[in-house]
């Protein structure tokens, strides 16, 4: 039997309401009414702009969500989350799990990083027309340390952003599967950048609001790679074992704060990780999942949510997630 987590199975995936196209780099997004509901209204937010975006229109079928406020909403009730790569996949999972449970309680904001930033404004616009959760979008490359991810926070987040509760450090990649050493050196750089130092940065960039507060959660979503390397994956099983022992590092270090250190370590899920791992090949992506049935980005969105919704002397320290058919990182049963 599968753990209960937060929120009905009923609601998975977004009901697209809008058909936006801008160019901003950062936006931010309500579902407050507007008189005409197929035009968004800027208002001016120096530096950036904030976009609201009408409610569903009645005539739109869209599946109910319980209006009663539960443990968990209420938890998540006035929280901010920020969340990395937000723009596929768990990171874009996690972003709906989070409003979805929240919304009965209200008052939750969402801060969506990614490079896609036309993707995050989407996703956004349909995170307010479902839920009402306040959403602000913000292109940044987690792997550019120094030009984009550093003062961050306060260079792309409106004030009413910045007081971050969680922080879900999601943005991560694998490039090919070569061994050494014919390692092409820019794969190797990719990989650190991004899902080390990147990830590194992130947190301390976000850490100090943390300590401020008094609490806070970190969570940072690792891979059954950084338990276990296997064989065309030195370098990304080298870059998750390094997040693993940051995370562990980092937990130890904050014990005597109310900041949790959780990592949530997945094995097999479907996202576009194998077609950017084989270079947009999606024949050798899709024999990755032949025979098998893996876990989805929704599977992992919900141990997140489940994690950060539990009361405050509750860590989910560490958590291992596979699918059924899977018992290591090389030991699965696929059908024939």
């Amino acid at each position: 039997m599968r753990p209960l987590l937060p929120l009905s199975s009923s609601i998975r995936k977004p009901i697209p309401l809008l058909q936006i196209s801008f160019r901003l780099h950062t936006s931010t997004f309500s579902s407050r009414a507007l008189s005409t509901p197929t035009t968004p209204l800027l208002h001016h937010h120096h530096p950036r702009n904030n976009l609201t975006f009408p409610p569903p229109s009645p005539y739109h079928h869209t599946r109910s969500m319980s209006t009663t406020a539960s443990a968990t909403s209420k938890r998540l009730a006035g929280k901010t989350v920020l969340i990395t790569g937000a723009s596929s996949g768990i990171g874009r999972s996690t972003a709906f799990e989070f409003a979805r449970a929240a919304a009965p309680a209200g008052g939750l904001k969402l801060v969506l990083t990614a490079r896609r930033v036309d993707t995050l404004k989407q996703i956004a616009a349909d995170i307010a027309a479902e839920t009402g959760a306040q959403v602000h979008v913000a292109g940044l490359d987690v792997s550019k340390v120094e030009g984009e991810v550093r003062g961050f926070v306060e260079r792309l987040l409106p004030v009413e952003f910045r007081d971050i509760d969680v922080l879900v450090n999601n943005a991560g990649l694998v490039k090919g599967v070569a061994k050494a050493p014919s390692i092409a050196q820019s794969d190797i750089d990719v990989m650190f950048s991004t899902n080390v130092t990147g990830l590194i940065a992130v947190t301390q960039e976000v850490l100090p609001i943390f300590l401020k507060r008094g609490s806070g959660d970190v969570i940072n979503v690792g891979s059954i790679a950084g338990r276990e390397p296997y064989v065309g994956g030195a370098i990304y099983c080298a870059t998750k074992a390094a997040v693993r022992s940051f995370t562990e590092s980092l937990r130890k270090e904050l014990i005597s704060t109310r900041v949790r250190v959780i990592e949530v370590d997945p094995g097999q899920v479907e996202t576009e990780f194998s077609l950017v791992r084989f270079d947009g090949d999606k024949a050798k992506a899709d024999a990755v999942y032949a025979g098998v049935d893996p876990l989805t980005p929704d599977d992992i969105a919900e141990v997140i949510v489940f994690a950060a919704s539990r009361r405050e002397n509750v860590v989910i320290a560490d958590t291992l997630v596979f699918p059924n058919h899977q018992a290591s990182a090389t030991v699965l049963h696929r059908k024939s």
